[in-house]
C-alpha cells in the first residue's frame, strides 16, 4: 500500500486549508498513493479560536474533503475540530473516502509543556482503526504518541501500521523527543509508524503549530524516510509482510505478561 504524508502549515483559514488539501491531494493521487494523510489541525492552526471553526462530521468541510478523496479514488486523513457535547470542541481526525466517513477524537490531550489543550478540547474515549484494501490502519494523534498502550490497543486490534498525524510542539529537545517516540511506539507495537506533522511555520503564534520531520518508522524502529522542516509530501510504500516478519522476531505483544 502506497501512503502519502503530506506536510503542510496550516492557516486559521478553513477554507484556505481545504484548498490545500485538495491539491496536496491531486498531487499525492498522481503519485500513486492510495491513503493520503495531512496533520493535525489541517482544517484551523491552533493559537486562535477553535470553537467558530468547528464542524460535524457531516458538515461542510469535512464533506468537500469527502469528494476530494472520491474525485481522486483515495482514502484522505486530514485534522479538525467537531463539536464536543460540554460546549468545547474534539480534536478529531476524519477518514473519509471509498463509502468510509468516520473519525477519531483524541484520547490524550496536550496538557503539558505550558500548553493546555483541555481547556478548549474535549478528550476521545475509544481507539479507532479503519481497513484499506485489507490493511488494517490504526490512529493517533500528537500527544497520542507518549502513550505506548494506545498503540498495543490498536496492534490488538488488529492494526499493521498506525497513521499518527501531528502539531507538534517547538522547543529545546522536541524534535528529539518526536523522533524517538515515533520509533519506538513501532517497536512497542511492531507496526508501522506512519507520522505526519506540521511544517514548520517560521513564526511563534505561541501554540504549537509544527517542527515539521515528518517521518515513517518500520516495525523495528528503523527510520526508513524522514522530511525536513518546510513543506513538503513523502510517498512511501508500507510492506504488511514485514510486520509478520518482525512480530516473529521480536514477539513483544505475545510476550506481554500486564
Amino acid at each position: 500500500m502506497r501512503v502519502a504524508l503530506c506536510q503542510i502549515t496550516s492557516s486559521s483559514d478553513p477554507a484556505a486549508n481545504l484548498d490545500l488539501v485538495r491539491s496536496e491531494t491531486k498531487r499525492a493521487a498522481a503519485g500513486g498513493a492510495r491513503v493520503v494523510v495531512f496533520p493535525e489541525a489541517a482544517m484551523c492552526r491552533f493559537g486562535v479560536p477553535l470553537d467558530p471553526v468547528a464542524e460535524p462530521l457531516d458538515g461542510p468541510w469535512a464533506g468537500a474533503v469527502r469528494d476530494i478523496a472520491d474525485e481522486h479514488g483515495v482514502v484522505v486523513v486530514a485534522g479538525m475540530f467537531t463539536p464536543a457535547p460540554d460546549g468545547r470542541v474534539a480534536n478529531t481526525l476524519l477518514v473519509t473516502g471509498g463509502g468510509r466517513h468516520v473519525g477519531y477524537d483524541k484520547i490524550h490531550l496536550f496538557d503539558a509543556f505550558g500548553f493546555t489543550e483541555s481547556r478548549t478540547v474535549a478528550p476521545g474515549s475509544t481507539p479507532v482503526t479503519v481497513d484499506v484494501d485489507g490493511v488494517t490502519l490504526g490512529l493517533a494523534t500528537c500527544y497520542d504518541v507518549r502513550f505506548p498502550e494506545l498503540f498495543r490497543a490498536l496492534a490488538d486490534r488488529g492494526a499493521t501500521a498506525v497513521l499518527v498525524c501531528a502539531s507538534w510542539g517547538a522547543g529545546p529537545g522536541k524534535r528529539e523527543q518526536w523522533e524517538l517516540l515515533v520509533r519506538a511506539r513501532a517497536l512497542d507495537c511492531t507496526s508501522w509508524v506512519l507520522a505526519c506533522g506540521q511544517a514548520d511555520p517560521g513564526v511563534d503564534h505561541g501554540a504549537p503549530t509544527g517542527i515539521g520531520f515528518s517521518t515513517v518508522a518500520s516495525p523495528l524502529g528503523e527510520v526508513v524516510e524522514q522530511l525536513a522542516g518546510e513543506p513538503g509530501m513523502l510517498v512511501t510504500e508500507v510492506d504488511t509482510g514485514s510486520v509478520t516478519r518482525a512480530r516473529n522476531t521480536l514477539p513483544v505483544l505475545a510476550n506481554r505478561r500486564l
